[in-house]
C-alpha cells in the first residue's frame, strides 16, 4: 500500500459543458440566440404594422370561416376578407380624420376670439362666487398666447400629419398586406410553432387561447366600448349646443381606453360650465347622460363583449396599457397586454413543470 502523501491525486471534475456534444448545443444556443436578436432589431421598425395584423386577424376570424366556407380559393377568401376589413376600418377612420382636423382648426379660432374680446369672463362675472376666479385667471395667465401656442401645436400637427401620411399609408398598406399572409396561412403559422417551441401541444394551446383571448378583449372591451362611448358623448355634446362636439367626442373615446381616466375628464368640466353660463337644465342633463349613459354603457358592453377572457387585475391592465403605449406607440394598446399576458402563461408553464418534477 502507498503512503498516503503518495497516492495519486483525484482527478478534477470536469464540467458537463466540457464534452463536444454540450459545447456543439451551447454553441448553437449562442448563435440562436444572436440570430433572434438580429431579427428582433430588423422586425422592430414594422412592429405596429405586424400588430394591428395580428389585431384584425385575430377579430376578423370569424367573418373569414365564413368567407372560407363559400369560396373554396384560399388565396380569394383571404383577399375578400382583407377588402371587407378594409371598408368597415379605413374609409371611416379617413373621413373622421379629416373632419377632425376642420372641427380642430375651428375650434381654436373660436376659443381665440372669445379671449380676445373677454367673452370667456361673462360666465364667470356673472356668478359673484366665481367672478373672482375669472380675476384671477386673467392676471397669472397668459390666455391669448396659450390660444396662439395651442394654434401653433395644432398647425405643427397637422403640417406633421401631412409629412408623415406617406408612411402611414404605407405602415397600412403593410398592415393588410400582413393580414392577408395571416389569415391565408394561420394554419401553417400554427403548426411552425408546435414544431419550433419546446412546449407540449396542450401548454401552446393554452397559450394560444390566452392570447386570443387578450386581443379580443382589449379590442372589443377596450375599442369599441371607447368608440361608444365618445360616439355618445359628442352626440350629447351636440345636441346642448357645445363647441366642437366631433373633437371632444375624439377626447372622450381616447381618454376611456385608459382604465384610471374615462369620459368624466371632458363632460365634468363641460357640465360646470353650463352651470357657470346658467344653462342648470342643460348641465344637469349632461351630468345625467354622461353619469349614466356614457358611464354606464362600460358595465353594460363590457361583460357582454368581453366576459372573463381578460383576467389581469385592474392595476396590471392599466400597468400594460399605459406602459405599452409608451414603449410601442399606438401599437402598445394591443402589445401591452398581449406581452403581459404571454409572461404570465409561461410563468405558469414553469409553475406546473415545477410540481410536476417536484412530485416525482
Amino acid at each position: 500500500m502507498q503512503p498516503l502523501d503518495m497516492q495519486p491525486p483525484a482527478p478534477e471534475p470536469t464540467s458537463d459543458w466540457g464534452s463536444p456534444i454540450q459545447a456543439r448545443a451551447l454553441v448553437l444556443i449562442t448563435l440562436t440566440g444572436a440570430g433572434l436578436l438580429l431579427c428582433y432589431g430588423m422586425t422592430a421598425p414594422f412592429i405596429a404594422p405586424l400588430t394591428w395584423a395580428l389585431a384584425l386577424a385575430v377579430m376578423s376570424e370569424p367573418l373569414h370561416r365564413k368567407i372560407e366556407a363559400r369560396v373554396s380559393r384560399p388565396n380569394l377568401a383571404a383577399l375578400l376578407t382583407v377588402l371587407a376589413i378594409m371598408c368597415i376600418v379605413v374609409a371611416p377612420s379617413i373621413l373622421l380624420a379629416s373632419r377632425l382636423l376642420d372641427t380642430a382648426a375651428s375650434a381654436v379660432t373660436m376659443v381665440r376670439e372669445l379671449v380676445e374680446s373677454g367673452a370667456w369672463r361673462t360666465p364667470l362675472d356673472a356668478n359673484p362666487i366665481t367672478a373672482p376666479l375669472g380675476r384671477w385667471i386673467e392676471l397669472n395667465f397668459d390666455l391669448i398666447g396659450l390660444v396662439q401656442a395651442a394654434g401653433s401645436w395644432l398647425t405643427d400637427a397637422a403640417t406633421s400629419m401631412l409629412r408623415g401620411s406617406v408612411l402611414r399609408v404605407v405602415e397600412l398598406l403593410l398592415t393588410f398586406y400582413v393580414l392577408f399572409y395571416f389569415l391565408r396561412d394561420r394554419l401553417f403559422l400554427l403548426r411552425a410553432l408546435r414544431r419550433m417551441l419546446p412546449l407540449s401541444r396542450q401548454e401552446l394551446n393554452t397559450i394560444y387561447t390566452q392570447v386570443f383571448d387578450t386581443v379580443h378583449a382589449t379590442v372589443y372591451g377596450t375599442l369599441v366600448v371607447a368608440v361608444v362611448q365618445g360616439t355618445l358623448g359628442g352626440l350629447m355634446f351636440w345636441w346642448l349646443g357645445l363647441p366642437a362636439p366631433i373633437l371632444w367626442g375624439v377626447v372622450m373615446g381616447a381618454l376611456a381606453v385608459v382604465p384610471v381616466l374615462g369620459a368624466f375628464v371632458v363632460w365634468v368640466p363641460a357640465a360646470l360650465f353650463l352651470l357657470l353660463a346658467g344653462h342648470e337644465i342643460r348641465a344637469l342633463i349632461l351630468v345625467l347622460w354622461g353619469a349614466i349613459v356614457v358611464g354606464g354603457i362600460d358595465n353594460l358592453l363590457y361583460p357582454m363583449l368581453v366576459g372573463n377572457r381578460l383576467k389581469l387585475h385592474t392595476v396590471l391592465a392599466f400597468i400594460s396599457i399605459v406602459g405599452g403605449l409608451a414603449v410601442f406607440g399606438a401599437a402598445g394598446l394591443i402589445l401591452g397586454p398581449v406581452v403581459f399576458t404571454l409572461t404570465r402563461a409561461l410563468l405558469h408553464v414553469w409553475i406546473d413543470r415545477n410540481a410536476v418534477a417536484d412530485a416525482q
